[in-house]
C-alpha cells in the first residue's frame, strides 16, 4: 500500500523535468523581469520557513555565481528582526519559497519587506496556485510568480517533491539566459535520483528498520543545507522518536560529535571534490574509530571515496558527479534522507502522511500571530 509520501518522493525526477520545460517556455518573460530588477547593487535574500528556509541554506553557497549579493534568511527570523536583517537603502530582491503560500510568516515577511525597503521586487516560487502568495502576485509588476507543477504541492505533512523542485527552480532561474545549456545537467541529476531509488531503496529501508534513536547528517558547503533538510525529514516522519542533528564535517568535531553513540545512525553526504573530501574522509575515519553507531551511510556522487577499513553499512554511489551536474547535483542527495524518514516512520508504526500523533506539527503551521 502506497501513500502520498511514497508517491511524492518517487515522482521527483519527473517533476524536475517538467519544471525545466515550464521555465523554458516562459524564458523571455522571466529573463526580462530578472534583468529589470537584478543589478550589481541588488541584495538577493532567499527566504522561507522550515524546509522552505533550508532551500535557501543549501542554495546560498552555489548562487553567488549568478547572484553576487545573495544570502539566506528564514522568514521566521525576518518577522522578528527585519530591521536588522534588511538594508532599507539598498534594492532588494526577495525570493520566497513556499509550498502552500499560506504560512503566516511567508506573507508577513513579504509585507515587512514592502514596508521597510525603498525599492523591492519579489520572486515567488510556490507549489500552490490558490495560496495567498500566488493570489497576491496577480497584477503586480514587481512580482515574478513561478508556479510549480501542481503535483509538487505535496499532500503529505513532510515536504519532499516541493523541496527539491523549488530548489532546482531557483538554480534554473539563476541561469535563465543560458538554461538550454543546463538541460543535460538537470537530466543527470534526475538520473542520480533514479539511481538512488533503483539501487539503494531496499537497503535504506532495511537500515531504517534498525533500532536507532538518534540520526546525524553531515555535509560540506551546499550539502550542509541538504543535511539540514535530511535531519528534519527523519525527525518529523518519526514524530521525534528519532532525534536528529546536522552539521558540517569540520564543525561536527567541535562538540556536536558527542551525540554519536551505539544507538545512532550517521549519514555522510560527501562531495566528490577532492580538496573538500580530504577533510570529510578524516572525520569519517575518526567517528568509525571512536564510535560504533547502529549504521553508517556514505553518500557520494561520482567516484566512491577511498575509505579502506571504514565499517560503512551502505555506500550510495550516484553515477553522475559534480562535473556533470554542477550546482544541480546537490539535490539528489536528499532522497537518502527522505527514504530513511519514510521507512523509519513505518517502522515506528506511524502513518508517513500524518506522522504527528500529538498534533504538534501540521502541514501548514498554525497558531502564529503576525504583529504590527
Amino acid at each position: 500500500m502506497t501513500s502520498f509520501t511514497f508517491d511524492e518522493i518517487h515522482q521527483q525526477p519527473a517533476m524536475w523535468r517538467k519544471e525545466l520545460q515550464a521555465l523554458l517556455s516562459a524564458k523571455a518573460e522571466i529573463s526580462a523581469f530578472m534583468h529589470k530588477y537584478l543589478t550589481p547593487e541588488t541584495d538577493v535574500v532567499l527566504t522561507g520557513a522550515g524546509t522552505s528556509a533550508f532551500i535557501g541554506d543549501a542554495l546560498a553557497p552555489v548562487m553567488r555565481g549568478p547572484w553576487r549579493n545573495v544570502r539566506a534568511v528564514a522568514t521566521t527570523d525576518l518577522i522578528t528582526h527585519a530591521d536588522c536583517l534588511l538594508d532599507a537603502e539598498r534594492p532588494l530582491l526577495l525570493v520566497s519559497f513556499a509550498r502552500s503560500g499560506n504560512s503566516p510568516e511567508s506573507v508577513g515577511a513579504v509585507n515587512l519587506a514592502n514596508k521597510l525597503c525603498k525599492k523591492v521586487a519579489h520572486v515567488y516560487i510556490t507549489c500552490n496556485k490558490n495560496g495567498k502568495l500566488a493570489q497576491q502576485a496577480k497584477g503586480q509588476d514587481n512580482i515574478l510568480l513561478l508556479q510549480l507543477p501542481e503535483e509538487t504541492d505535496d499532500k503529505s505533512l513532510a515536504m519532499t517533491s516541493s523541496f527539491s523542485t523549488m530548489l532546482l527552480t531557483c538554480i534554473m532561474l539563476g541561469n535563465i539566459d543560458t538554461l538550454e545549456k543546463d538541460a543535460e545537467k538537470l537530466e543527470n541529476t534526475a538520473k542520480n535520483a533514479e539511481a538512488v531509488i533503483a539501487n539503494y531503496e531496499n537497503s535504506l529501508k532495511a537500515i531504517a528498520e534498525r533500532p536507532f534513536e538518534r540520526g546525524v547528517f553531515l555535509g560540506s558547503g551546499a550539502l550542509k543545507g541538504i543535511a539540514e533538510e535530511c535531519h528534519l525529514k527523519l525527525q518529523e516522519l518519526t514524530d521525534g522518536a528519532v532525534v536528529c542533528k546536522f552539521d558540517s564535517f569540520l564543525g561536527f568535531r567541535h562538540g556536536p560529535k558527542a551525540v554519536v553513540n551505539n544507538k545512532s545512525l550517521v549519514a555522510y553526504l560527501m562531495t566528490d571534490d577532492e580538496k573538500t573530501q580530504r577533510y570529510e574522509r578524516d572525520l569519517v575515519r575518526q567517528v568509525d574509530g571512536n564510535n560504533k553507531p547502529v549504521a553508517q551511510i556514505i553518500v557520494i556522487a561520482g567516484q566512491k571515496p577511498a575509505l579502506d577499513g571504514v565499517n560503512a553499512d551502505l555506500i550510495v554511489a550516484m553515477p553522475h558527479g559534480s562535473a556533470e551536474t554542477g550546482a544541480y547535483g546537490i539535490v539528489s542527495y536528499v532522497l537518502v534522507g527522505q527514504l530513511l524518514g519514510y521507512y523509519a516512520s513505518l517502522a515506528h508504526n506511524l502513518t508517513p502522511d500524518a506522522p504527528s500523533v500529538s498534533g504538534n506539527i501540521h502541514r501548514v503551521v498554525e497558531g502564529v500571530t503576525i504583529y504590527e
